[in-house]
């Protein structure tokens, strides 16, 4: 009896073993799945400002931007990642021509662009905390507001939020003290400067008390641990050929796609993207992006087909002899959804 007894404890502690070692397998392969997620980044051109006729025009042309990236959710459930690229001739250049009318003085449309796309990516109760009064921010009022996920009321809970450190004392003198959209302010254990816009982490459940201390995570905590899209991250580049050599990621894009009326054109449910880590789409200014490459000192000479892996017209059945940029950010992203897709599955072998 005290034989099979003993037995039988063993077999259980196997068991449980086992599946200790399961769940850690798990785990681990569940890192390393999430260490490969694809990400899609689009480039535009920011001299697509030029063309607009008044700083209100312009302003709505930008918020048309925001709401393309918000709407298709450039790289799903990862953060999207909006590159703003001027048309100077070389980085090294420092001169700014005035393009936007009765704004800055020193911005160029790119940097107004940039500006833009950032001020209406940041929740509304971090607004005021992070932007100063600027006269290009005039006329953002009659833009309509992107409504993304992270963009939370008061009365809406989430097991994150975007918040601002702020220069207050905590009460029991130890961390700092965060906005983060709520009634009452949070506060986190590090110690950081005010002024910092951060991503915390509220707690697994509704029921959460607010008092207590929150951690500071990192703001592709939302997607990685939950799935939920957490609005897109925007960089300013003087040139085409700095977009692509400055990539933020390790080991650059590995998949780039020119769009133009000029491109190869292929059905969306005929188009193969291969299987990518980091792809970015880039869209041109007035005169399509051959003229990007032809002013860029870096790029001057080369063909098209030197500097994106594909070259696709993705609207060939157009109307009007111009397609504008802000629409070809919304035609393009939606035909590019599907293959995107595909070459998601590839990549995580489905």
């Amino acid at each position: 009896m005290e034989s099979e007894t003993a037995e039988n404890d063993g077999h259980l502690r196997e068991s449980s073993s086992r599946k200790k070692r399961k769940r850690k397998e798990g785990k681990t392969r569940m890192t390393t799945k999430e260490e490969k997620k694809p990400t899609v980044s689009i480039a535009v051109a920011g001299f697509i400002i030029d063309n607009a006729q008044s700083l209100e025009l312009a302003t709505l042309l930008a918020g048309q931007v925001a709401r393309a990236a918000t709407i298709f959710r450039i790289d799903e459930v990862r953060i999207s990642l909006v590159v703003v690229f001027d048309n100077r001739a070389s980085s090294d250049v420092d001169t700014v021509v005035r393009t936007v009318h009765d704004g800055d003085e020193s911005e160029s449309g790119a940097e107004f662009l940039t500006m833009i796309l950032r001020y209406l990516e940041t929740p509304q109760y971090l607004r005021r905390r992070l932007f100063p009064m600027h006269k290009s921010l005039k006329f953002v009022g009659l833009l309509p507001p992107l409504d993304a996920p992270h963009h939370l009321r008061k009365h809406e809970w989430c097991s994150f939020r975007e918040g601002v450190t702020l220069d207050v004392n905590p009460p029991n003198s130890k961390g700092t003290v965060v906005d983060v959209g709520l009634n009452k302010n949070v506060v986190i254990e590090e110690v950081l400067e005010p002024g910092k816009r951060i991503t915390v982490a509220m707690g697994d459940n509704r029921g959460t008390e607010i008092d207590g201390f929150k951690k500071a995570v990192d703001s592709s905590s939302p997607r990685d641990q939950i799935g939920m899209y957490w609005g897109y991250k925007v960089r300013y580049c003087s040139n085409l050929s700095s977009v692509i050599r400055n990539c933020p990621y390790k080991g650059g894009y590995d998949h780039i796609i020119g769009t133009s009326e000029h491109g190869l054109v292929v059905a969306s449910s005929e188009l193969v993207i291969p299987s990518f880590r980091h792809l970015l789409i880039v869209f041109g200014g007035l005169g399509g992006l051959e003229e990007n490459i032809e002013e860029d000192n870096n790029l001057k000479g080369k063909d098209v087909h030197d500097v994106f892996n594909s070259y696709l017209n993705t609207c060939p059945l157009q109307g009007s002899r111009t397609i504008r940029t802000e629409e070809a950010i919304f035609i393009s992203l939606q035909y590019f959804q599907e293959p995107i897709k595909r070459a998601e599955q590839l990549c995580n072998g489905k």
